[in-house]
């Protein structure tokens, strides 16, 4: 918990209550337990009481679940990541004790399932051990019927008890999770919850209460990035999606298939990957952008497609959210190993955008600006995010959704002439117009996946191929030109710069505040815009001694991972290395810095 800590005593002999900024919480147990409801619950309560908060999960990738955590970090201040170190563990099982405990804080509190969990006498002398049957006490409390379904709910009642937390908010939260169900439901939830709330928490040293949030944010929406993306593409105006289930994409798609209707639009289940992104295609040429989207498995299938996207020049939003590969690969773990198939997957050149949000707000107004960029420049866009995004819970400010929504519906007004592949614009944008607008000239463009003169007819003519080539990078080179350079997170000078993407940003900028504290230079940079990037990075590059780039994908044959890889080839600059892994996990602050020392230490070596 936080170091500032303000500890006062209660009259009586009463446990002490410690005032206290921040606390991680890890819960430990298997997937069939409702971990994440009880994680679920923390952070929408954190959000709905001003505070920061952000959370981080594992879900076993099989059927028949296993083991799975669910950690959550709240804090009165900023919260940049879900936390190194915990200062709970809530451990359900033998295993959720013995593989946990070494992520707990020394000094910190093991709360374990006395009924299935036996204390090592050794571990008990750095942490602190309170046992509660919390198995019989759940059947006790809601009859023998229930068995222990209910023991989540009641080991939220015991850390409300031990946070201080507000119990209306929390009742609230938990009748709105079973509305809909039967009241019996929601009547034994309450009691599980209330009963764990009223036992005592036996030897505990102290309990804990927030103090108020450093910075009043005012109304907050909490969310996970898969469902700000979802209501990121709505606000945006995009009303026809299709796609086929896979994790970690499938709660975009289930979101999309439930709210779409009420604005008008519909969502497609369709029979595979490539009739999903066709029929995208399919819409996007009807006058209004369309989405589709799938994991690294999924959008190797979309490619072929893609590519007729990429020469027909239709614009359409394609989300990845990505998963460990290859192959079905750890499809529940994290990975940022689909930046090459975003950037160059298919056959031939085929230039593509590609965005990738920083966190789970950053997803809302990601998808509105995929999208208009995908109108605008009359190209697919890619938004490629992470199973770390996907899952993770976050708070922010609600979006202004007056300011925010629009309306991209086809407009049919008629035209003198049209040609969507003019060549006369030198910067090579052009759109479509939606099939049925009246066109005085009475010549009718055509749409088709061979090259094309500047109304779509077929032609084997080696000039066009060439100038028709130039036009498709053109644009996306004009766009280039309009994004804004990324600021630099500390000092624009010093030793190290530690550049990252997607969910990398807070751990990184943990690490430099970190770092800064300990006295060392350096500064970070987080690169949004992937393909293509934005300008004056070189010039940043030049102002440090080592850049780093730090990423959850594989080093490659040259140890550089692949936006490393990318940045290498468009700077040619040799003080760009990288700092990978595939363990399927977030990066945690301290590896980051400990990997930063060890890479410049390698590389002064070398110099």
């Amino acid at each position: 918990m936080s170091d500032s800590a303000v500890v006062t005593q209660t009259n009586g002999g009463a446990p002490k209550i410690s005032k206290i900024s921040e606390a991680v919480i890890r819960i430990a147990g298997n997937s069939q337990d409702g971990i994440q409801a009880i994680g679920g619950f923390l952070a929408r309560l954190a959000g709905r009481s001003e505070q920061e908060v952000m959370t981080f999960m594992t879900i076993p990738s099989t059927i028949s679940g296993g083991p799975s955590i669910f950690q959550v970090r709240i804090g009165s201040g900023e919260v940049l990541s879900s936390g190194d170190e915990a200062d709970v563990l809530l451990a359900f099982y033998q295993h959720s004790y013995e593989d946990h405990l070494n992520s707990l804080r020394k000094g910190g509190i093991v709360l374990y399932d006395s009924d299935h969990v036996e204390a090592n006498p050794e571990w008990q002398k750095n942490y602190h051990h309170i046992g509660i049957p919390i198995s019989s006490l759940t059947v006790e409390a809601i009859g023998g019927t229930a068995k222990d379904k209910g023991k989540n709910i009641y080991s939220l009642g015991l850390i409300a008890k031990m946070f201080d937390l507000n119990i209306p908010k929390l009742e609230k939260l938990v009748t709105e999770r079973f509305t809909g169900k039967d009241q019996s439901i929601v009547k034994n939830a309450l009691a599980a919850f209330h009963a764990g709330y009223a036992h005592s928490l036996g030897g505990v040293l102290e309990t804990f209460k927030f103090v108020d949030s450093q910075s009043k944010a005012g109304q907050q929406v909490v969310m996970n990035g898969n469902e700000a993306l979802g209501y990121g593409l709505i606000a945006a105006g995009v009303r026809f999606g299709a796609g086929y289930p896979i994790t970690p994409w499938s709660d975009i798609m289930e979101l999309l298939r439930r709210e779409l209707p009420k604005y008008g639009g519909s969502f497609i289940q369709t029979e595979d990957e490539i009739a999903a992104i066709s029929m995208a295609i399919g819409a996007s040429y009807g006058g209004r952008v369309a989405v589709t989207g799938s994991s690294g498995p999924g959008i190797s299938l979309k490619t072929e497609a893609l590519g007729w996207a990429v020469m027909a020049e239709m614009p359409l939003v394609i989300v990845d959210v990505q998963r460990g590969g290859p192959s079905t690969g750890m499809p529940t773990s994290i990975e940022q190993s689909d930046l090459n198939i975003a950037c160059f997957g298919g056959h031939g050149d085929a230039p593509r955008v590609v965005i990738a949000p920083a966190d789970v707000e950053d997803c809302f107004y990601t998808a509105i600006e995929a999208v208009n960029i995908a109108r605008k420049y009359s190209v697919p866009v890619f938004i490629i995010t992470d199973q770390g995004i996907a899952t993770r819970i976050e708070a922010f400010p609600e979006p202004n959704l007056e300011k925010v929504c629009q309306d991209i519906a086809p407009d049919f007004k008629p035209v003198a002439d049209h040609k969507p592949y003019d060549l006369s614009k030198p910067d090579g944008i052009t759109q479509h117009l939606p099939p049925g607008t009246r066109i005085g000239s009475g010549k009718y463009p055509i749409v088709t996946g061979l090259e094309h003169d500047e109304l779509g007819h077929p032609t084997g003519s080696p000039k066009l191929h060439m100038q028709m080539m130039a036009k498709r990078r053109k644009k996306l080179q004009a766009l280039g030109t309009t994004l804004p350079t990324p600021k630099v997170y500390g000092p624009p000078e010093g030793n190290i710069l530690l550049v990252g993407w997607g969910s990398t940003q807070g751990p990184i900028k943990e690490a430099v505040d970190r770092s800064r504290a300990a006295g060392d230079s350096v500064s970070s940079l987080h690169i949004k815009h992937l393909n293509p990037l934005p300008p004056g990075l070189d010039n940043i590059f030049s102002g440090f001694n080592h850049v780093l780039v730090v990423e959850m994908n594989d080093e490659g044959l040259y140890g550089f991972g692949q936006l490393g890889s990318l940045l290498r080839s468009r700077y040619c600059d040799p003080k760009i290395r990288g700092i990978t892994k595939t363990d399927g996990l977030t990066f945690k602050v301290k590896e980051i810095l400990e990997r930063a020392k060890a890479n410049v230490a390698e590389g002064l070596r070398k110099m």
